[in-house]
């Protein structure tokens, strides 16, 4: 003989009868049965997609997908069953607060898997560019991502409970401005290297000069950057200090112009002094990346005839602009020594009257 549970299912119980306490039931333990069926339907159907496309976007849906698991499932099925049931105002509390904290724990996990993606895809990308500062400031501005939507998530979560968060916010603002007081020189110097990534006006590799200090860069990090001296000793500048001062950057230089001059001495003929000015202009023309300006006799110096000469490097590389010099310099001295050109140096004459 079947049993009836008529009697049961319209006994009251705490406000609610046995029907209802039985369908709230129901929905709680069916409702996290069907989201995960409706979410493996979902990420199946997108990972048989993602076989017959190129992009991996829809590999980055599955990812996503799978961050949710079953403390969502659940807070959101117990809050829609309790919603069809009298209860007190504290239960109906509580369950609202849970489901906000899942709630907004994985709206955070889906959105740090968001940045983590494109930040990994770029970071792979400037590391095969052998950029790796910058992805070193990729890493220290994801990190930083995260940080603040864990606040922005918890501050959501105190506000939709019916909290007052702008004395919270206001407090936070004291105490952020004291921490950051504390702590201003390595935020200058973290803030920086965000300025230096997205600015650009240096990368690892470029030969720069920094007031007295020259070198190669080697290390662009999160608080300083580190160049390799000429003399072959490393410099280490603080970031803050790198986007506060003037760099001059030879990298960028497409070519180089270089002026120099000398001097020879005043018993030096006319004819000698026109043919001082064909040698310079001949040993610069012949001089390899090297492009001549100007040649000229500028002016009567206080020992010497001074010539001026300006010309053109094609190259940025600073040591093929000393082989260069070296090479005009050694072609003048050359063709002077032919020509018994000499050149000045220091000296005084004095003139006595008897």
């Amino acid at each position: 003989m079947a049993y009836d549970f008529t009697p049961i299912l319209n006994a009251q119980f705490w406000n609610n009868s046995g029907r209802e306490y039985v369908i709230a039931l129901a929905v709680v333990i069916i409702g996290p049965l069907a989201i995960k069926l409706f979410k493996t339907f979902v990420i199946s159907r997108l990972r048989s997609i993602s076989k017959r496309t190129s992009g991996d976007a829809d590999d980055m849906m599955v990812m996503l997908l799978e961050t949710i698991h079953w403390p969502l499932y659940l807070t959101a099925s117990a809050y829609v069953g309790l919603q069809l049931l009298d209860m007190p105002g504290i239960v109906g509390q509580a369950f609202r607060f849970l489901l906000l904290i899942s709630v907004a724990f994985y709206l955070v996990k889906i959105a740090q898997g968001i940045i983590e993606y494109g930040a990994r895809r770029v970071i792979l990308r400037k590391e095969k560019e052998n950029k790796a500062g910058e992805a070193r400031s990729i890493r220290t501005l994801s990190s930083i991502a995260r940080g603040v939507l864990w606040a922005v998530a918890g501050l959501m979560v105190l506000s939709g409970l019916g909290y007052d968060v702008s004395a919270l916010i206001a407090g936070l603002g004291i105490g952020g401005l004291a921490i950051a007081f504390a702590l201003q020189n390595i935020l200058g110097d973290i803030f920086s290297s965000v300025s230096i990534y997205f600015d650009k006006p240096f990368r690892v590799g470029d030969f720069i000069i920094i007031g007295k200090d020259l070198g190669t860069v080697k290390k662009i990090g999160v608080k300083s950057t580190r160049i390799q001296a000429l003399r072959g000793e490393e410099i280490v500048v603080s970031n803050r200090e790198l986007t506060s001062i003037r760099v001059q950057n030879f990298k960028q230089m497409e070519k180089r112009r270089v002026p120099f001059e000398f001097g020879v001495v005043y018993d030096t003929t006319n004819a000698k002094l026109k043919k001082a000015l064909e040698i310079v202009g001949s040993v610069i023309t012949k001089t390899e990346h090297a492009d001549l300006d100007r040649v000229h006799f500028r002016e009567f110096g206080n020992f010497s005839l001074v010539f001026e000469v300006v010309y053109y490097l094609d190259s940025s590389d600073y040591t093929e602009y000393m082989d260069a010099q070296q090479q005009i310099n050694l072609g003048i001295k050359e063709g002077f020594e032919k020509e018994k050109i000499e050149f000045a140096y220091p000296t005084q004459t004095i003139m006595l009257n008897k």
